[in-house]
């Protein structure tokens, strides 16, 4: 492979990881825009099955009102046969007959409606667990990103002073050792005016002959005196 062949390589490729991050930049803000639509198509859901659930209420309503007919009308044709009239009884029958029909279609109508209650209710609760669990997703994913960026900011600033953290607390240690030395220089002082204090005082007692000097002329030569006799 020649060495355009491999810079085309790597344009290709550098091409696809900026598309990559684009996406992947876009990810929870496409995400985002998914659960709103999830959401609105599942409200829409609901409004047709609540729809639905009304219309089966009627269909029911007219089924039992179907019934109610059929069977009043059935009790006029065994009156009719009771009283002979065969003919009266035929017609009545006929009508009953009509209303079995209508009566028949009405349940199906109603069985209809309920088989689409349900599967229209399961379909519901799936779509509401596949959201919810893409919503904790989303959460989780969200969560850990701010955390992930927070790391970074802290370890951005962190790195960065460093050297200005070194730098003071290096300072800092300066602003020890001479207070330190300060602190030693004073107590070497008042140690000095203690004893320089202390020497006059035993330079009064000597002039006033209070106490022996041992350092004068005569004190030499007594010492001697006595180590000569020993």
């Amino acid at each position: 492979m020649n060495i355009w062949s491999k810079l085309l390589t790597a344009l290709r490729g550098g091409a696809a990881e900026v598309g990559e991050s684009v996406v992947d930049n876009q990810a929870l803000r496409i995400l985002d825009q998914e659960i709103r639509d999830a959401d609105l198509e599942l409200r829409r859901s609901k409004e047709a099955l609540a729809e639905i659930m009304a219309k089966h209420k009627l269909a029911e309503e007219k089924l039992k009102s179907s019934n109610e007919k059929v069977a009043e009308y059935e009790g006029y044709a065994i009156k009719s046969l009771e009283s002979g009239d065969e003919a009266l009884a035929r017609e009545v029958a006929g009508k009953i007959a009509a209303l079995e029909t209508l009566r028949d279609g009405e349940r199906e109508q109603v069985t209809q409606f309920a088989a689409s209650i349900a599967d229209l209710r399961r379909a519901i609760a799936q779509a509401e667990g596949n959201i919810r669990r893409l919503k904790q997703q989303v959460d989780t994913v969200k969560a850990t990103e701010s955390v992930q960026r927070a790391q970074a900011t802290v370890a951005h600033r962190y790195s960065g002073s460093q050297s200005r953290l070194q730098t003071a607390v290096e300072s800092l240690d300066r602003i020890k050792q001479r207070q330190a030395e300060r602190g030693a220089r004073m107590d070497a002082a008042a140690e000095l005016a203690k004893d320089e204090g202390q020497d006059a005082v035993d330079s009064k007692l000597r002039e006033a002959g209070i106490i022996a000097d041992d350092r004068s002329a005569d004190a030499v030569l007594e010492r001697l005196k006595q180590k000569a006799s020993a």
